[in-house]
């Protein structure tokens, strides 16, 4: 795939980024890694006797600038700031903490950037979108038994800090036909924080984060995940991941407890973009052709919200 980035004019720091970037790749990868779970703002980098013990789980993340991918019908604009966007939504817990990089200034943090994702819930659903068909057999949506708002559940954003890190507290997102395991994102710098909600600014990326196989096989074992029954689709036959590895958004995930699955994950991943950059969230990749049948489909089921889409669509353009 390649990016929707605007056309520039190549810089100083783009050729080095170009013709250096990847020297230093495994040390700001480490030291993003390192940074994202800790809670406090540390130096972006971190000195060799301490960066080794990490590179094993850093997987050269920032090698390149990631590219952008189709945002997918489900996108709603509603800016809310939070770090916990469960809403009470029952799943395995998952702590999600992304470091925001410069990929054409030698990977240095951007500090200030607004990290934003949304993803369905255990059973398939997107808040917003409860009505659509998640394909293969689930319960509805409403008797999950929590009380979350139809509208923002699963959806928010983090401002990064010094370190260019951002937190979330979500849980690991189930299925849906045709696609695989994953959860949507957009950065957005220029904008702020106003009574909660982020505003202006532009969005630099939008892209998704996937799961290994393995991981989200066994997860969909478990409650409440187990209720939706039929044919998981696989990170080699999904329609928008590809192949990539950390540059193509494939997460590193750490149990919390090895022998129980159930108690949760922590996921990471440095996130390599180009902030003078403009995406419009149409994206490159994903087309996918016409999904199988029982594929999600639907209107929002609230009020549109600005920058919502509308009943026209499709899901064939990679939710």
């Amino acid at each position: 795939m390649t990016g929707n980035h605007k056309d520039t004019a190549l810089t100083r720091r783009r050729a080095l980024a170009v013709t250096g970037g990847t020297l230093t790749a495994g040390t700001l990868a480490v030291a993003g890694y390192q940074s994202a779970f800790a809670d406090t703002e540390t130096p972006a980098t971190a000195p060799a006797s301490t960066a080794s013990s990490a590179s094993a789980s850093a997987d050269g993340a920032c090698m390149t600038l990631m590219s952008s991918v189709t945002e997918g019908p489900y996108y709603l604009d509603g800016a809310l700031v939070r770090k916990d966007i469960t809403e009470g939504k029952s799943g395995v817990p998952l702590t999600l903490r992304l470091t925001v990089v410069d990929a054409t200034d030698g990977c240095t943090p951007v500090k200030g950037a607004a990290v934003e994702i949304w993803h369905c819930d255990a059973w398939g659903y997107y808040s917003g979108y409860t009505t659509a068909d998640p394909g293969g057999s689930a319960p509805a949506e409403s008797e999950d038994g929590s009380a979350a708002d139809d509208d923002t559940y699963l959806r928010g954003y983090q401002i990064a800090n010094a370190n260019g890190v951002v937190k979330f507290e979500t849980i690991v997102p189930g299925w849906y036909t045709p696609r695989t395991c994953h959860i949507h994102l957009k950065v957005h710098t220029g904008g702020q924080k106003e009574d909660g909600s982020y505003e202006g600014g532009k969005v630099n990326f939008t892209g998704q984060l996937f799961f290994p196989d393995d991981v989200a096989e066994e997860i969909f074992t478990l409650e409440p995940y187990s209720r939706h029954t039929g044919s998981y689709t696989c990170l080699d036959d999904d329609m928008v991941y590809d192949g990539g590895g950390a540059a193509g958004g494939l997460l590193t995930l750490d149990a919390v407890h090895k022998a129980d699955p159930s108690k949760g994950y922590r996921g990471s991943l440095v996130l390599g973009v180009d902030p003078d950059a403009e995406n419009t969230g149409a994206g490159s990749g994903g087309g996918g052709g016409t999904p199988p049948s029982g594929a999600p489909g639907g209107a929002p089921t609230g009020a549109p919200q600005s920058g919502a889409p509308t009943a026209s669509a499709s899901p064939a353009a990679s939710s």
